[in-house]
């Protein structure tokens, strides 16, 4: 063989190699691994921040279209509403969500400190304004009740060890029972007190049922009552005091679209107005999904859909051991909420940002949802007044008013399509309890949401607006798992598994379950030096 035939020889198999990994892509071990995630929730967005950056090439698919879910934004001729969160507490995790991707929140979105955070009505008499500035909020305290003004301080001393000790089980995997045996735990017993209520526990700093309900009422956020919540939850109303109250420019709304707009730039794709009808499997190994127009190839599958109804709908029963259909049903599940979102000609100036009215007989109405699950006579409710703070979410001269009321999840005692009507005129009537009156007749667009509305347009499995109740037999490794223990390859973020509901949590839900994923695959986390250091000493000290 001459050097013309062997050069000639050579270059055919130095071209057969080349072409070879383009033709055979979908088989070759070094090629990029591909993560699609069901919902473009919060969790689901803040998970695509994260795993793309890493590398991994991912496709978001959701149904709706927008992206954000339930913290998106409802347009109606001019008028702008969060469909569900209203403000943003706690913004620490999502920033270093942000940096981990090379941008900074607040570049992104503007975000404004509220102060005061939000007015309490109590209709057993009285009102709190609540503020950050400690000072101003000890006088407050005292006008209703001047023994519990001076156990402030020690309220916010503990809290704040308790918030310090515990963030390491908010930013760990739980899997099994043996993660509640770690010594960073046990230790952790005597100070989170999990034998006692919330406001058990509230009741060793205050004797005024009302200041007790103005530090515990955020057990709502849960879906909870403060009177069976457990103790550890009094980190909310902390983290209100600590790290503040934030209202983002837009609306809430405008930070899931920022998410969607950074892992967008990162590679991630975002396909809207694309259910999903099934998780494809081999055996038990999730391989991909289709929807009503395609199939797409997956190495995992994340979860962001509520997972009650994910399940149910997405996954045959007879692959889950653990969560059947059965079995989800037996589990305890939030309140709902009934939401009405209100474009009012001109203003109320004098409403608060926010405005929380808690009912004569709380204990009672609590009763109602939870147990009796009934309408009460005399619901608590919760208004925003956004447009004292952010002038754009109306047209000029315009205002919104979101209102909201706790109510029962779907229940056969509870016909909405009969209640709605009745119960809209009491919702209207209660504004009237903290100073804003004559809405109907200001009234110039109108939504509302009801259980039964939440269940058929966002898929929340009874329409529960907070998933699975947070009880005690409800937490930890007792929720579906991150790294879902039922099947392989799938995975899980947002409020139904851990660490639970609320932003900051969903936050960190992905932040857990991204680790799990990257690790699984095999890929290393390509994340900021700083957050990623935190992250580690927070787990040495766990562990």
């Amino acid at each position: 063989m001459d050097a013309s035939e062997w050069l000639c020889k050579a270059e055919k198999r130095f071209l057969r190699a080349y072409e070879r990994p383009e033709r055979d892509q979908d088989f070759s071990m070094k090629r990029t691994s591909h993560v699609v995630i069901v919902g473009a929730g919060p969790g689901g967005l803040a998970a695509a921040i994260l795993l793309a950056k890493s590398g991994v090439e991912v496709t978001v698919v959701e149904k709706r279209p927008s992206v954000g879910g339930r913290t998106s934004t409802i347009h109606a001729d001019g008028f702008r509403f969060d469909t569900g969160p209203t403000f943003f507490l706690y913004p620490r995790i999502l920033r270093e969500i942000f940096a981990a991707a090379g941008r900074n929140l607040d570049d992104e979105v503007e975000m404004k400190r509220l102060d005061p955070q939000y007015r309490l009505v109590f209709g057993s008499g009285g009102e709190l304004l609540a503020t950050p500035d400690i000072e101003k909020m000890e006088k407050a305290i005292a006008a209703l009740s001047p023994g519990d003004a001076v156990r402030f301080r020690d309220f916010l001393k503990e809290n704040r060890e308790k918030l310090e000790r515990f963030i390491p089980c908010l930013e760990s995997p739980f899997e099994s029972w043996k993660d509640l045996a770690r010594p960073g735990m046990l230790k952790l017993l005597p100070l989170l007190r999990p034998w006692r209520s919330l406001d058990d526990d509230l009741r060793s700093f205050f004797s005024d049922e009302r200041i007790r309900l103005g530090f515990s009422f955020q057990s709502k956020y849960l879906g909870m009552s403060p009177f069976s919540c457990p103790s550890l939850f009094s980190i909310l109303s902390f983290l209100e005091y600590e790290h503040g109250v934030f209202h983002p420019m837009g609306g809430c709304g405008a930070v899931t679209e920022a998410m969607a707009r950074v892992a967008q730039d990162l590679g991630a794709k975002i396909l809207l107005d694309e259910p999903v009808e099934e998780i494809l499997f081999e055996n038990r190994k999730a391989v991909g999904l289709r929807t009503a127009t395609r199939r797409l190839r997956a190495d995992a599958v994340v979860v962001n859909a509520e997972f009650a109804e994910a399940m149910r709908r997405m996954v045959p029963n007879k692959l889950r051991r653990k969560w059947t259909d059965e079995r989800i049903e037996s589990k305890r599940y939030s309140c709902s909420t009934f939401m009405m979102y209100l474009g009012i000609e001109g203003r109320y100036d004098h409403a608060a940002h926010h405005t929380i009215y808690l009912s004569e007989d709380y204990r009672q109405n609590l009763e109602d949802i939870e147990k009796l699950h009934r309408l009460s006579d005399d619901p608590s409710f919760y208004v925003q007044n956004a447009c004292i703070t952010d002038a754009t979410l109306a047209p000029e001269g315009m205002s919104t008013l979101y209102v909201l009321l706790p109510v029962t999840h779907e229940h056969p005692n509870v016909d909405w399509k009969k209640e709605e009507p009745r119960f809209r005129e009491l919702a209207l009537q209660q504004l009237a309890r903290i100073g804003i009156d004559d809405v109907e007749k200001r009234i110039r667009v109108e939504r509302r949401h009801t259980p039964r509305t939440w269940g058929s347009e966002f898929a929340l499995h009874r329409g529960a607006t907070f998933s699975m109740a947070h009880s005690l037999d409800q937490m930890l490794h007792l929720r579906p798992h991150n790294r879902f223990e039922d099947l392989d390859s799938v995975y899980l973020v947002g409020g139904g598994t851990h660490p639970g509901s609320g932003l900051p949590v969903i936050f960190e839900s992905a932040r857990i379950t991204s680790r799990l994923l990257l690790e699984d695959l095999k890929v290393e986390p390509q994340w900021e030096a700083v957050p990623s250091l935190r992250q580690n000493t927070v787990a040495e000290a766990y562990s």
